[in-house]
């Protein structure tokens, strides 16, 4: 029998839950997939989604919790959340702008792998190397990947299974939320990568760069130019390394069948070592090598990344104004090969 997830357990689900609460009818609430953890708590993955539900607008989706362990991941998109639906009590122009875009977000893919404080599910599968891709190139050993047990890290799940539930939701919401639109971005927040916060996008699986390289550097050139003071790099996966399974890199592809469809989907790899040298304590605790542990960097933190949010959903409802047309694809494609692939 389904029960409700107490606090003490994952405080992560229970804030979400209070945030649909406050959204009410404003809100649209779904249970795509439910985890049966091994203490035997029902664990419910939410989709929320609010704005234009018509296929004509483009849309952009936020996820969160993909890995268990990088618990920021999942409360970065539920401040986010919370923050709009406090807004749509009083904002006129998020409405206006609600009419526009549909915003859609998956904050806990992975509530089972939270619940138990691990990277992978509860199956020991990790979701970010479960996906029917495989690299092209050598990949970094055990990191990029393996077969060889649930009981070493980085397990991508047993070879010619069914990817995973929990990917299977995260594709299902993906599928019908955004590859059904002629636009869409994704962000998928992770921690744990080095001592700067990253902006990733595909490839992972091959430094072959992506056919909407023109589209990214056309991002990037305008976020670069709104927030001139920004801490993130932003950059192809590849450049860090390469690795089977991604995700993300599936869910391109899928959506490269259609060549008039623009999907753009980003990582948020939110650099942990910021946290630990401040705080070198946090090495000796596995949550602490992936999150900032002390109350006050973590609201930092939230703060830290919500123009970024906001930023792309605004870059989403309004990519008629920047997406590049015929005359210039060719020179941002080449000004990207030069920043990236040089």
């Amino acid at each position: 029998m389904s029960q409700k997830v107490p606090m003490k357990h994952l405080p992560e689900l229970d804030a979400l839950e209070r945030t649909i609460d406050l959204g009410g009818s404003l809100l649209e609430v779904s249970v795509v997939h439910r985890v049966s953890s091994p203490i035997g708590v029902d664990l419910p993955v939410y989709t929320i989604a609010m704005g234009n539900p018509s296929t004509d607008a483009p849309a952009i989706g936020f996820f969160g919790g993909v890995h268990g362990l990088e618990r920021i991941g999942a409360e970065v998109v539920i401040a986010w959340l919370h923050n709009l639906v406090m807004r749509l009590q009083w904002d006129i122009t998020l409405h206006q702008q609600l009419q526009s875009v549909r915003l859609v977000f998956m904050p806990i893919v992975n509530p089972g792998g939270m619940l138990m404080g691990t990277r992978a599910n509860p199956q020991g599968v990790d979701l970010m190397r479960n996906a029917p891709v495989d690299a092209v190139d050598t990949v970094p050993f055990l990191v990029g990947g393996q077969l060889i047990s649930a009981g070493l890290p980085w397990y991508r799940g047993k070879a010619g299974a069914p990817m995973e539930a929990e990917n299977q939701a995260l594709c299902q919401v993906v599928t019908t939320e955004l590859l059904t639109r002629k636009f869409s971005m994704a962000l998928d927040c992770h921690s744990g990568f080095g001592a700067r916060d990253r902006i990733w996008f595909p490839y992972a699986h091959t430094r072959k760069p992506i056919a909407h390289l023109a589209e990214m550097q056309a991002l990037h050139n305008m976020f670069v130019q709104t927030h001139s003071h920004h801490a993130y790099v932003f950059e192809p996966q590849s450049l860090q390394y390469l690795a089977h399974g991604d995700i993300w890199d599936h869910l391109y592809l899928q959506a490269c069948v259609d060549p008039q469809r623009v999907f753009l989907p980003l990582t948020l790899e939110m650099g942990s070592w910021l946290w630990i040298k401040k705080n070198p304590r946090q090495m000796f605790s596995l949550k602490g090598i992936f999150n900032p542990l002390i109350e006050h960097r973590q609201h930092r933190v939230l703060r830290r990344h919500l123009s970024l949010l906001d930023f792309l959903s605004r870059a989403a409802c309004s990519h008629t104004r920047w997406i590049p047309a015929p005359e210039v694809r060719a020179r941002l494609h080449a000004d990207a090969l030069k920043n990236w692939y040089d």
